[in-house]
């Protein structure tokens, strides 16, 4: 996602308010008609993809490193943009979960089997990526965050590079006021799907977990572009400093 903000405005102003209180949320705009084949395979690979999240899930034993960082954000009452790498999403789709926290799922085919498993678990979704759809589905989440719900990006998704930030939580966070919460999950041991651009961690059952919490990060409403590409600075260097911290953990 680019710096667009007075696109940004235009939207919100002609998209209008929406009512948030399910967390089924889905952003409609330009729905995708598939056929009977290709919704035979998503409704197999969203049972797949929720049954293996809920085996394994369960299995898992966690540490929590920072979480006063966490409990000290949510006093502050500002709402929170949870932030993270891309190849943390199993784990931390399992430990955030039933927490009504919109994420973003792309347009595309992927995109409808992994909305559906967020749905299963408790998150609400807003359609769109950084390469189609982007600027509605951030404005969908400015509006979620206004009406009091948190959101989450996987800042170096959908295609990477993998560990560099893109701007859509400073974004968010200069639009809403809310606080960046950078996190990161770690798992030991796990199966590294090497072909895939993020090389997505998927762990064993039983695995030992772990989160990393960094304090929130803040972007002011009056921020200009120098501004925000230091705020985004931080956020790289928050997350590569919870990456060293989850690598130092699993090497323990």
């Amino acid at each position: 996602m680019t710096d667009q903000s007075g696109k940004t405005r235009g939207l919100v102003e002609a998209y209008g308010p929406v009512s948030t209180g399910d967390s089924q949320l889905r952003l409609k705009a330009n729905p995708r008609d598939f056929t009977l084949w290709q919704r035979a395979q998503i409704f197999v690979a969203t049972w797949l993809g929720y049954v293996a999240l809920l085996l394994v899930g369960r299995t898992l034993r966690w540490e929590t490193f920072g979480w006063g960082n966490w409990e000290s954000a949510r006093q502050m009452g500002k709402g929170l943009v949870y932030t993270c790498w891309h190849r943390q999403i199993f784990a931390g789709t399992w430990f955030w979960r039933n927490r009504g926290i919109v994420a973003m799922a792309s347009q595309n085919f992927d995109g409808e089997y992994i909305t559906r498993i967020l749905q299963k678990n408790g998150y609400g979704v807003a359609r769109g990526s950084s390469s189609r759809g982007g600027a509605k589905a951030l404005v969908e989440m400015i509006r979620c965050q206004r009406q009091g719900l948190d959101t989450v990006f996987t800042i170096d998704g959908p295609r990477g590079p993998r560990f560099v930030a893109k701007p859509g939580s400073v974004q968010l966070a200069k639009a809403t006021g809310a606080g960046i919460l950078c996190f990161h999950s770690a798992v030991h041991p796990a199966f590294v799907f090497k072909k895939s651009w993020d090389r997505t961690e998927f762990p064993f059952p039983f695995s030992r977990a772990a989160m990393f919490v960094a304090p929130p990060i803040f972007v002011p409403r009056d921020a200009d572009r120098a501004e925000q590409g230091r705020k985004l600075q931080q956020v790289q260097t928050t997350l590569d400093e919870l990456r060293n911290r989850a690598e130092r953990w699993q090497k323990s």
